[in-house]
């Protein structure tokens, strides 16, 4: 028997995945809940011992199920980005709780960081001036809590995301990080694949306390288990995993995920390409020494509209009633649901917006509403697809999907429609650990990156019905609705 397991340590949850490779098939998963702590108003925490103590439970017990601990050729990470620990270079103990992604403490030192250096950053490292990414959470550890600030000046302390600090523990001291993860810092320069003296001063973080960034592909450590030494191999972030997990590794290919939020990150090849209307330029990935790119967008609200009809407004009592509840009706009826309840995320960028529904008339249901919210999550999708075409210069190539909202047919049948592309939808829908298996693969020469190809099976491929012109009219009427959001 040969397996491979993914660690998958997520936002809310911690999970790990069995993988045969003889069968191509995950045959087994465990997932633990992560708390979340907020301590005050726009803070997120979570406790890095929990997080560890779940992933390494979870790794337990995926080695256990295996008939023999040899059988087990190695192990590949993936995990929830932006997120910072701070922990004891001697000891790997945690000196703070994780500052998650989605902690906004930071958010006003950024407003003031952005007019004098918003314009450089943006231009070395891709990404956004915002507080989602991981160098002012850096910069806050060290500004306010003395043992940290303390240890900082003697390089005793270890900064790095939740990658690095699960391949520190399980390997007993490796300090180490990805490339896709490192990225994400606002400390690496996406040029140079190196953190960048520029913007560690400006943030003020010792270069001795950050991790060495490693290829995707590399082995990075050994995890001992009843006499084993199990290599650690195969690492990037989850958005970047499910990319590859979704075999998105020619220009053009993208994939969107589809949760409470959005994600669609596009592949733009072998140079980066710094956009001008909001979207992020982050690494995809670096296998056997080569360094693809992508452009990504994030829609705030998406599935989290879903849950609103469920529990706001009571139309549907399960989420899974969506999709019976649209089809009732031949279209939305002029309907259009723009669900900004935390304002508009890429290529907007519009933080004041707030959600609208226009288009009512006496003649409007409940099951108008519900088709315009399915709607609304292939429009978007559009709105970031159009903006990644325009600025990378490069075809559309088709997209993959995955996400809850990925089965449902209606929303798919609708987005081939909208895009006007296949919309192909994978018959694993563990896309993000599928991406560490495949990547642990590569890495120990178990798979060739071509493989991926043939390994990533489609369930059902949507074709568009050809009616450009209608879809086209929908998407005119979706800006129309925008431009209502955006007005307060």
């Amino acid at each position: 028997m040969r397996y491979i397991i993914a660690i998958d340590e997520g936002t809310t949850s911690t999970r790990a995945v069995l993988y045969d490779l003889d069968k191509n098939a995950i045959i087994r998963q465990k997932s633990s809940p992560i708390s979340q702590f907020y301590p005050k108003p726009s803070y997120v925490e979570e406790n890095a011992n929990e997080i560890y103590a779940e992933t390494l439970s979870s790794l337990v017990e995926m080695i256990e199920s295996a008939e023999d601990v040899s059988d087990i050729l190695g192990i590949g990470i993936t995990n929830q980005r932006e997120t910072v620990i701070a922990w004891d270079k001697k000891t790997g103990k945690p000196l703070y709780n994780a500052i998650v992604w989605q902690c906004r403490r930071t958010a006003e030192y950024m407003k003031e960081l952005s007019v004098n250096y918003g314009k450089k950053i943006t231009e070395k490292t891709g990404l956004v001036m915002d507080a989602y990414f991981s160098a002012s959470k850096i910069k806050w550890l060290i500004d306010n809590v003395e043992e940290i600030r303390e240890k900082a000046k003697k390089g005793e302390v270890c900064f790095g995301t939740i990658d690095s600090y699960l391949i520190f523990k399980l390997s007993g001291g490796e300090f180490v990080t990805d490339i896709t993860n490192a990225s994400r810092t606002m400390l690496v320069n996406i040029h140079t694949l190196d953190y960048d003296d520029e913007l560690l001063d400006i943030f003020g973080v010792p270069r001795a306390c950050l991790p060495r960034i490693v290829d995707c592909d590399e082995k990075v450590g050994y995890f001992k288990y009843g006499g084993a030494e199990i290599p650690i191999c195969g690492v990037a972030g989850d958005q970047q995993a499910a990319l590859i997990g979704q075999a998105c590794l020619s220009e053009g290919m993208s994939k969107i995920t589809y949760g409470t939020g959005l994600f669609l990150l596009y592949n733009i090849g072998y140079k980066p390409i710094i956009s001008k209307k909001g979207l992020i330029t982050t690494v995809a990935y670096t296998i056997n020494g080569k360094t693809s790119y992508a452009f990504e967008g994030s829609v705030f609200n998406a599935g989290s509209a879903v849950q609103w009809l469920r529990d706001g407004l009571g139309i549907i009592k399960s989420s899974s009633e969506i999709e019976t509840l649209a089809n009732s009706v031949e279209d939305n009826g002029g309907v259009y649901f723009v669900p900004a309840f935390t304002g508009l995320g890429a290529p907007y960028w519009n933080g004041d917006s707030r959600g609208v529904i226009c288009g009512l008339t006496r003649g409007a249901t409940k099951a108008h509403i519900a088709r315009a919210t399915l709607e609304a999550m292939a429009y978007s999708a559009k709105d970031l697809v159009d903006v990644m075409v325009e600025e990378s210069e490069i075809k559309l190539g088709g997209i993959r999907c995955d996400g809850g909202a990925s089965a449902n047919d209606l929303l798919m049948g609708f987005q081939a429609d909208v895009l006007n592309v296949d919309i192909d939808r994978p018959k694993e829908k563990e896309s993000t650990a599928l991406g560490a298996v495949f990547l642990c693969g590569i890495g120990l020469g178990l798979i060739r990156e071509k493989d991926l190809y043939s390994l990533r099976r489609s369930e059902k491929i949507f074709v568009p019905t050809g009616d450009e012109d209608k879809y086209s009219e929908y998407y005119t009427q979706w800006k129309k609705a925008i431009g209502r959001s955006l007005y307060r």
